[in-house]
């Protein structure tokens, strides 16, 4: 763009939203919702799950339809049948969850739906493709990925990049960042504060929804607040304050604790859950680890440090290549026996290895739960079933019109909710969380602490993995940090620890 006419567009709107509402059933997602973006602004969207943050960029990324509304794009009529269409004339949204494929290579995936360009004669020319690929990987600095690679084999952090990549290399005068941020490792991180900074000098536009409210008080330059469907309050740059945005967000101030405030990190001496001399490829290598009865025991480090790869082995869905784990003394084969012996399992993977997303929230809750409402484990009967999922979802307060909704249509902090109320309700004593609190606003990740506490006061025991100091700090007993598939040091609960202290065993 000449940098004359660069200056003279600066400031303008570029995309707008008139009277959306979205309905699904008798939920009202989004309520008559208007909302501005200007060229060169990075505009952050934040607010409780389910308050419409994803609904609203999602119609206008081309993914859903609203049910009425206007959309405008550059001054013209704006209505995408589809992303790829919307990616095509200038505006691109990075997806909360998975959106890549799986059974093809990464440069599958970056030119899916675009193959033609490298087609003549009928026949695709890969090399070029690959090449095209692999350029767009190393624009945005993850060079580490190889084009040529089956998708299948990159981890959730490298799979988010494929999706960047192919979003960036379109370059588009929006980019719609979904929670992009919380699947990520410092490193994926700054990949995406890099090109959100890029966008900005260059004077398009980013449309940024975090629950993190440190990292969206820091990155955007003005900040819209949602709740119920409803815009509450936009702030610019200079009136934000982090209670005032919570407020805004909740409707209410935070009651009682949001970790715990205790410093008490006393447990039960019964070892329920060990693994002796665990190794894995390279991902963990000679780990010995004991988890108690009544205990929440933490466990973190960098993305890569094997601690996602066990908590899959603790829970018996990766069998050790040497050392073995056991379960209340009994050696563990399977998640069946897992499940069995009460363990339960939130993966940090949740739309893929948690939830089955084409089924309702009644199925999901129920699979785990069958020995609870079944007659001798065999014939289920529908009014028992339906009163077993109700409590679940009552517990839980899952936002939902009916427990046949499919488990897709729900928000992430509700999606997790689904997990937890699976787990609980059935009985499970002993919870392997992998990054629990994932892509879920304040008030529900409030919730979900005073849970794990009460379950640590009833006996039951918590093995928490996380990326995220600020909670292991703020909720284990005892805190493990792992390096290159080892423990590197253990931390005692204290009020004096301070992450400073704790990253330097990280890296």
């Amino acid at each position: 763009m000449n940098p004359a006419v660069e200056s003279e567009s600066k400031g303008k709107v570029i995309m707008q939203v008139k009277g959306m509402t979205k309905t699904f059933g008798p939920v009202v997602a989004l309520d008559k919702v208007d909302l501005t973006v200007r060229r060169g602004e990075i505009r952050g969207l934040i607010g409780e799950n389910g308050s419409g943050k994803s609904t609203v960029t999602s119609i206008f990324s081309g993914m859903q339809k609203a049910d009425s509304g206007e959309m405008y794009f550059e001054g013209e009529t704006w209505a995408p049948a589809s992303m790829h269409e919307a990616l095509d004339r200038g505006v691109g949204m990075i997806v909360q969850e998975s959106g890549t494929v799986a059974g093809i290579t990464v440069a599958e995936n970056i030119f899916l739906c675009d193959t033609a360009r490298f087609t003549k004669g009928g026949f695709v020319n890969r090399r070029e493709m690959m090449n095209a690929a692999q350029k767009a990987l190393d624009d945005i600095g993850a060079s580490h990925i190889r084009a040529d690679m089956m998708t299948e084999m990159l981890d959730m952090m490298d799979r988010k990049l494929v999706e960047v990549a192919k979003v960036w290399m379109r370059s588009p005068q929006i980019i719609v960042v979904d929670e992009t941020t919380t699947s990520l490792s410092q490193k994926g991180r700054n990949i995406i504060y890099d090109l959100i900074e890029r966008m900005k000098n260059s004077n398009r536009s980013v449309v940024f929804i975090s629950h993190d409210l440190d990292e969206i008080m820091e990155r955007c330059d003005t900040l819209t607040v949602l709740r119920d469907g409803k815009i509450i309050r936009t702030f610019e740059k200079e009136e934000f304050d982090e209670e005032a945005i919570k407020t805004s967000m909740i409707g209410r101030e935070l009651q009682g604790d949001y970790y715990r405030s205790d410093y008490d990190g006393s447990h039960g001496e019964e070892v329920v859950l060990k693994i002796e001399d665990g190794t894995y490829r390279n991902r963990i290598k000679h780990l010995t680890l004991e988890a108690h009865k009544g205990e929440i025991l933490g466990i973190g480090g960098l993305s890569h440090c094997g601690m996602h790869t066990l908590g899959k082995i603790l829970y018996g869905a990766i069998k050790p290549e040497s050392g073995k784990v056991t379960v209340k003394g009994k050696l563990l084969r399977s998640p069946s026996q897992a499940m069995k012996l009460g363990v339960g399992y939130a993966a940090k993977d949740r739309d893929i290895e948690s939830l089955c997303m084409s089924a309702s929230i009644r199925d999901n809750i129920a699979i785990a739960g069958l020995d609870r409402f079944a007659i001798g484990n065999v014939f289920v009967t529908s009014s028992k079933e339906k009163k077993y999922v109700a409590e679940q979802i009552d517990r839980m307060q899952v936002k939902c019109f009916s427990m046949d909704q499919p488990v897709s249509q729900l928000s992430g902090g509700n999606k997790q909710k689904v997990v937890f109320g699976k787990w609980i309700g059935c009985g499970s004593d002993i919870l392997i969380l992998d990054c629990p609190t994932r892509g879920i606003d304040i008030g529900v990740k409030q919730m979900m602490y005073q849970m794990m506490y009460k379950m640590k006061k009833e006996g039951k025991t918590i093995i928490m993995i996380s990326e995220e100091m600020t909670e292991l700090m703020g909720m284990a007993d005892r805190l493990i940090i792992m390096k290159d598939g080892s423990i590197t040091k253990e931390f005692q609960r204290s009020e004096s620890l301070t992450d400073a202290e704790i990253i330097r065993y990280m890296i």
